[in-house]
């Protein structure tokens, strides 16, 4: 019996989709953890090193340019290997960077460990992805999306306080870096030893049984076919623009902001934090939308556009300075609510058998976006551009929603078309 033909209250059933999703989650979390394993302890690899802002910021893009490259490979390899082991891999890598950074001497050794940090995140979209949409049931895939993003931002969030936290009261960043490897290893444990509840080769949903078939079916569809879809390029431009305004608020919104505010970084720091949680609050909200809503585009403009104006409003620097942390935190809010949304557009974009290859393809705009906005938001803030930080990230909420209106559309054309064959 497949897993389909499941009673959909069936504790069984509840308990398996329950329990993937929290190691999907608990693992995700991990995956954002270390995007910022090091930008954190920026001020102090600055006062031991002497580093500007600018050559710091090419620990992130050096980041996301192995993780852009190798999430559009690792697609591939989960579509031909399997999800679990691919996953297993990249928590190991994880807690190599970890030990690598809490090591190094200068500069060649921070780069290493952005190295290894990048290899790591590189698999975790189109394994994540990948797992859920084979394993867990139907009628749960929207909260399964909901939890993935939820725990994203967690992980974010959880970061800065966890590095900033260990450095400010033990005095010594390597310790955090050091704790950060221990994590990602009690991680891979418990994904160890759990292992059966991620096996996507086993147990498939009937609808991934179907969509496996179809794919059988068509002869001679080679497997770059996909990319010929303008949906996959549209989803792509839409992580793109939506990750550099995320890069400008987690990597410089604080130090903007304490120069703009003339607050003391013990407070900006606070942003991410913030920024973070309500996106957290938001996707918890946002996958019970994913059910409830038939054009997915219109929950992505709205949100999206609701955080840009309130993060233009703090560009402005007409607000008072513990109100401007309030309004950038709360702009998290609008993004947050967004990504369940976000994630089943591209799912219903996506050709049948091809989960791993278009998430991984689609997810390296994610990469792209933080590898380019780190620079270009690093030399502002050298240059004293600081309210530039809150207008970009503003501009690039709202030209990714030009992406999704447009994915949305296609979509809908699609499902219209179907139905009219039908």
């Amino acid at each position: 019996m497949t897993r389909s033909s499941s009673p959909p209250a069936s504790p069984d059933l509840l308990r398996s989709d329950a329990r993937t999703i929290g190691l999907i989650g608990l693992a995700h979390g991990s995956s954002h953890f270390f995007h910022l394993l090091l930008p954190p302890l920026f001020p102090w690899l600055i006062k031991d090193f002497g580093y500007s802002y600018a050559e710091l910021s090419v620990l992130v893009s050096l980041f996301f340019v192995i993780s852009g490259v190798g999430q559009a490979l690792a697609g591939f390899a989960v579509d031909r290997f399997g999800a679990r082991p691919i996953l297993f891999a990249a928590l190991g890598s994880f807690a190599l960077a970890g030990i690598i950074a809490s090591t190094a001497q200068g500069y060649a050794m921070l780069l290493l460990a952005s190295f290894f940090a990048g290899l790591g995140n590189a698999p975790f979209h189109p394994v994540d992805f990948t797992i859920l949409n084979k394993r867990v049931s139907p009628q749960r895939i929207g909260h399964a999306f909901s939890v993935h993003g939820l725990s994203g931002n967690i992980g974010w969030a959880l970061a800065p306080v966890f590095m900033a936290g260990i450095t400010s009261a033990t005095g010594s960043w390597r310790l955090a870096c050091l704790c950060g490897a221990a994590m990602a290893a009690v991680i891979l444990v418990i994904m160890v030893i759990n292992r059966d509840a991620l096996d996507d080769r086993a147990a498939q949903t009937g609808e991934a049984r179907a969509a496996v078939a179809a794919v059988s079916a068509v002869p001679g569809e080679h497997p770059m076919a996909f990319l010929r879809l303008p949906s996959v390029w549209l989803c792509f431009s839409f992580f793109f623009w939506s990750t550099c305004a995320l890069s400008a608020i987690q990597t410089f919104a604080s130090p903007a902001m304490q120069a703009m505010y003339g607050l003391p970084l013990s407070v900006t720091a606070f942003i991410v934090t913030g920024y973070m949680l309500c996106g957290a609050a938001g996707m918890l909200v946002g996958g019970f939308l994913v059910g409830r809503v038939q054009r997915l585009e219109k929950v992505i403009s709205i949100c999206m556009l609701g955080s840009a104006v309130l993060l233009f409003l703090v560009g402005t620097g007409w607000l008072p300075g513990m109100l401007a942390v309030v309004v950038a935190s709360v702009a998290g809010l609008g993004t947050g609510l967004a990504g369940p949304s976000r994630d089943m557009l591209i799912k219903r974009a996506s050709p049948p058998g091809a989960t791993g290859r278009v998430y991984g393809t689609v997810y390296s705009g994610l990469d792209l976006g933080f590898c380019l906005a780190a620079p270009v938001f690093g030399y502002m803030l050298d240059h004293g551009m600081n309210h530039s930080v809150f207008f970009g990230s503003a501009i690039a909420l709202a030209l990714s929603v030009v992406s999704a209106v447009i994915v949305g559309d296609g979509v809908s054309k699609k499902n219209k078309i179907a139905l009219s064959a039908g």
